[in-house]
């Protein structure tokens, strides 16, 4: 198959991405890596009339310290940098640590952050995994008739971002353009993993886990949220519930993984029933848990 026609923008700023992007004259899409859209265009899944290509903007991929420790990723961030990026490794482990799990290194080497996240795949690892860690998105348009200023931003919990498989908050004259993620706390542990048929095929199912104890190696805060367990990226809050107040023990992990199972939603395919799902999620919860109370220091 092949794309259908489209006009061409290549960005060479924001101003002129976001121009492109609220002249609604023509349906437009951003294209950022590519590694979801340019695929989405071959099969006619998406037929836009314009692409703003943002491969040329720079401020948009770069990676800054911020200073209260935590990280402002750039849109076009590219996911193979998470993977070695010795900053990121460093604030934020969790990130370095899921980013190999993501498709293959040649799909990494290309696909963006930002990509990733505005495209609102529930079985994609990078949503799951900023959710966990709770970073908010950075979101930009051109002004509109009566609004004052030629730029208007917004900010957004991941968690208010996600609103169905495929479909998030962003409006068409809307770009994705940041994202910040906390740098991990004192005392905080983390970790992820997931089954997949083959290395670099979607997850059947994932989990990512963030703890942080306190004195007495209790846990005083703690977040869970799954790859391909419902219909949208989102926290298993009851799981994470059933962990705080209460020391990490084989049984209390256990107990949040029996939660974690029974409040998930995830769709029966070819490849795993519903039942064989809610196994795979109560088995890998208790052992990313475990693995991220082991990593947590008191």
């Amino acid at each position: 198959m092949k794309p259908p026609p489209f006009e061409y923008v290549a960005a060479a700023d924001l101003d002129e991405a976001l121009a492109a992007l609220a002249d609604t004259s023509l349906e437009t899409r951003p294209l950022a890596g590519g590694q979801s859209l340019v695929p989405m265009l071959n099969f006619r899944l998406a037929v836009p009339e314009r692409l703003v290509d943002l491969n040329r903007v720079e401020e948009l991929a770069r990676v800054e310290e911020k200073g209260d420790g935590g990280l402002r990723l750039g849109a076009m961030t590219r996911q193979r940098q998470l993977e070695h990026d010795p900053l990121i490794a460093r604030r934020v482990p969790l990130l370095a640590e899921a980013a190999p799990f993501i498709a293959h290194p040649q799909i990494r080497s290309r696909g963006t952050v930002g990509g990733s996240v505005a495209h609102a795949d529930p079985a994609a690892e990078l949503p799951a995994v900023l959710l966990t860690l709770g970073a908010r998105v950075h979101i930009a348009r051109r002004s509109r008739d009566g609004e004052s200023g030629a730029r208007m931003e917004r900010t957004l919990d991941l968690g208010d971002f996600f609103l169905g498989p495929f479909f998030s908050a962003l409006e068409p004259d809307e770009l994705l353009t940041a994202i910040d993620v906390p740098a991990a706390a004192v005392g905080e542990g983390s970790a992820f993993d997931e089954v997949a048929r083959r290395r670099g095929d979607y997850a059947l199912v994932g989990v990512a886990a963030r703890l942080r104890l306190g004195s007495g190696g209790i846990c005083r805060e703690a977040a869970i949220s799954l790859v391909n367990g419902g219909s949208t990226p989102s926290l298993m809050v009851e799981a994470a519930e059933a962990l705080v107040g209460a020391e990490p023990t084989p049984d209390a992990i256990a107990g949040a993984a029996a939660v974690c199972a029974e409040t998930a939603e995830p769709a029966a395919d070819m490849h795993g029933s519903e039942a064989y799902r809610r196994h795979l999620i109560r088995v890998l919860t208790g052992r990313v848990v475990s693995r991220a109370a082991e990593r947590a220091p008191a």
